[in-house]
């Protein structure tokens, strides 16, 4: 019988009590690093100097490099580690060999492309740099760091012509914002202001946004040109019209307008961007117009402001919650103030277009008194009276008789018509005395 197994006897802890002096995990590689006593020495370097010395290390180096390349021919390092060796050793051809060898096996690559061109401008071959270069951008005209590389290098050749015709190659295909924007600035790098003009010119309708037509306007305002930025504002302004513009298209405008001491275009801009924008996006607008007006405006310039603004509150509230009427009273108070009488008529009928949701007394008190209202003003203010007896009757028409209804409107309305009596009377009355006196 085979006898059991022996489990071996772990020593139990008596003292589980912490050590006085602690050990760190730092101090444990420290002192690891003190007792590595066998550290290897660098290896030697290797002299050469006897050509048929040089040319067995190379010959070994070779083989080195094509076994790698033979193993796996799609290691990229592996062709670049072997061209920039021969780059090294002064074999230029050989190494142009590689890459090509290279791009053979994978032409998409775009670090071969740049490593290969960067090879051939270091060492000053122009020509076959440029036609590395048009290669690249033939194959790969989406990759943009060709085309700012190849532009680069003709800039610092002086070849200016060269690097022109680059950049308008590649503004054929319509590349990002930030490549239009080199292609100004290189014009403006040799005073060619006309020539940067023409670029800003398809620069805004291959990227129609507001920002890049803001950059045109500081372009022609930074070099003199004050009539061509306002005309670039306006021409903002019709191409983006009523559906697609933005308030800060008009807060630059107005801005630029500023600065050139004309308030007034500003002020006609803040309010035309005003009475075009919703109103929901023109809290920006209104902050701008505040400080315009506060700094440069008058008392009823600051007013006007400040009206506007509340108007926006207001449209806000009802928008948001239609049967607010007190929101209602205080915008109708607000618009009878400024004494439009299209407007007012237009912001009663919107208002009393807001029918309570049940027909239950309570929910209508506030809103009777919109009628009321409406009707008072039209008989006081624009002495309609026709216009006043429409409001009454159509009030009438509209409250549910069978569940409740208001004294105080059939109080109003038969009173409104006794004045009418008693204003037809007097009008009969001095005719009559006119005709007696003739």
């Amino acid at each position: 019988m085979e006898r059991p197994q022996k489990m071996p006897k772990v020593a139990k802890v008596k003292n589980k009590a912490p050590a006085e002096v602690q050990i760190t995990a730092e101090q444990l590689l420290r002192e690891a690093k003190e007792r590595d006593l066998e550290i290897l020495p660098p290896p030697p370097k290797q002299k050469i100097s006897d050509p048929a010395e040089l040319a067995d290390y190379q010959q070994r180096k070779r083989k080195t490099f094509e076994d790698n390349l033979r193993k796996n021919r799609m290691v990229v390092s592996h062709w670049i580690k072997y061209a920039q060796w021969e780059e090294q050793q002064q074999e230029i051809q050989r190494a142009r060999s590689i890459w090509e060898r290279a791009l053979d096996n994978e032409h998409r690559n775009v670090t071969l492309w740049l490593k290969y061109a960067e090879m051939e401008m270091k060492n000053k071959q122009v020509n076959h740099a440029r036609n590395l270069w048009d290669r690249a951008v033939t194959i790969m005209p989406r990759v943009n760091q060709f085309w700012y590389k190849y532009t680069y290098m003709e800039e610092m050749l002086e070849n200016v012509a060269g690097a022109r015709q680059v950049f308008e190659r590649w503004m054929e295909w319509q590349p990002e914002e930030q490549a239009w924007q080199t292609y100004v600035n290189f014009e403006l790098r040799y005073k060619e202001i006309d020539r940067a003009r023409e670029v800003y010119e398809r620069f805004v309708y291959v990227h129609p946004d507001v920002k890049n037509w803001i950059k045109f306007a500081k372009f022609e305002e930074s070099h003199g040109f004050i009539h061509g930025a306002r005309r670039v504002f306006e021409r903002a302004v019709e191409f983006f019209g009523d559906e697609y513009i933005q308030e800060r298209l008009f807060i630059a405008f107005a801005r630029f307008e500023e600065g050139q001491k004309e308030h007034d275009r500003a002020r006609i801009i803040y309010k035309y961007a005003l009475d075009h924008l919703p109103k929901e996006r023109t809290q920006e607008l209104f902050k701008a117009y505040t400080i315009h007006e506060k700094k440069y405006g008058d008392r009823a310039g600051i007013e006007d402001v400040i009206v506007s603004k509340r108007k926006f509150q207001y449209e806000q509230e009802v928008a948001a919650n239609p049967t607010n009427y007190d929101a209602w009273f205080d915008y109708l108070r607000l618009i009878e103030a400024e004494g439009e009488r299209d407007q007012i008529r237009e912001t009663y009928e919107r208002a009393i277009s807001n029918v309570p949701p049940a027909n239950e007394k309570n929910f209508w008190r506030r809103y009777i008194y919109l009628w009321i209202n409406y009707a008072l003003y039209e008989e006081l203010e624009a002495e309609d009276a026709e216009r006043t007896r429409q409001i009454y009757k159509t009030c009438l028409e509209l409250i549910p008789h069978k569940q409740f209804t208001f004294s105080k409107l059939w109080l109003l309305y038969a009173q409104f018509e006794i004045r009418c009596k008693e204003l037809q009377m007097k009008t009969e009355l001095l005719s009559l005395s006119a005709m007696l006196i003739r």
